[in-house]
């Protein structure tokens, strides 16, 4: 399986807010970059969590698409809603290191809610204008939700990988 690559997602959005040869980059351009961003992170923690329970060298199985293909939008923005919090609910604390799940999965968390939220305007909402600064800020934020998930120690990344396939009840 050919999973998608979230560096192409982010130059895709990098392409269409280009300036063109002539005024401003049109709306559909900008909405499409911001919703590509998205996805980028999206499909992002798809493959995080696919690769980390089935492993990168099994991307050609069902069972690896089988993992990627069970989370969903709902899921992961509402593991987000918890993890940002200061203070990490009950129901996750057993499941997550010691220390609690730190400042760089907070931040990623945070910015994956921010995205989805930007996505869900640029895509269903007709009265958003929406300017270049917009889209260059969500590439920005994308780009930076990546490398703070990157920067947590492996067993915060592990722990939130876990909770995202496993929410407890």
């Amino acid at each position: 399986m050919a999973v998608l690559n979230s560096d192409h997602l982010f130059e895709q959005a990098e392409k269409l807010v280009a300036p063109p040869q002539a005024g401003p980059p049109r709306q559909v351009d900008l909405r499409r970059a911001i919703s590509a961003v998205y996805y980028a992170v999206f499909h992002y923690i798809l493959t995080a969590a696919a690769d980390d329970f089935v492993g990168v060298t099994k991307r050609n199985t069902r069972r690896y698409i089988l993992v990627y293909r069970h989370i969903d939008h709902r899921t992961l923005r509402d593991l987000c809603i918890e993890m940002k919090k200061s203070a990490l609910p009950v129901k996750y604390q057993r499941y997550a290191p010691a220390s609690g799940m730190g400042p760089n999965i907070q931040a990623f968390a945070s910015a994956v809610i921010d995205l989805q939220e930007k996505r869900h305007s640029a895509d269903y909402d007709p009265s958003a204008r929406l300017k270049t600064s917009d889209a260059k800020l969500a590439i920005a934020t994308g780009r930076s939700a990546i490398k703070r998930f990157e920067k947590a120690s492996e067993s915060r990344r592990k722990a939130f990988l876990a909770l995202l396939l496993f929410p407890p009840r």
